[in-house]
């Protein structure tokens, strides 16, 4: 799995880096083999104005190339990572195990579909069959 963190309109600190990476990385650690890049970008929408201006997006591309984009804006930029970094795992678990049980259902026969000649007989009460 590859990660690119970047900061827009701030500098970024070693440790906020470090934070970052240890957090993306615990959150989708259960589903690593099946993510090919994740791309984290920091930004301070207000610059010094300040107020809840911090924000976190997370873009996780997965190898059946589903891409997957969360947002999170709070006051604390370790909060915004936090938040992003649970909401990125949660997301990659539930489309990961849409498109797991998807592969494994079985085909469903629609309402009204053809059935196998000899289907028609075997539904039948075993007193109503016509000998044989």
């Amino acid at each position: 799995m590859r990660l690119a963190i970047r900061s827009h309109r701030f500098p970024m600190t070693d440790s906020l880096r470090n934070y970052t990476e240890r957090r993306l990385r615990f959150a989708l650690s259960m589903a690593a083999g099946k993510v090919n890049a994740v791309t984290v970008v920091l930004s301070d929408i207000n610059g010094p104005r300040g107020g809840r201006d911090k924000c976190c997006r997370v873009r996780v591309s997965a190898r059946d190339r589903q891409v997957m984009v969360i947002d999170d804006v709070e006051d604390n930029l370790y909060l915004a990572i936090d938040r992003a970094a649970d909401r990125a795992g949660r997301t990659l678990a539930r489309n990961l195990g849409r498109s797991m049980t998807r592969k494994r259902q079985p085909g469903r026969r629609r309402a009204g579909a053809a059935r196998p000649a000899n289907a028609a007989e075997e539904a039948m009460p075993p007193g109503d069959r016509e000998p044989s």
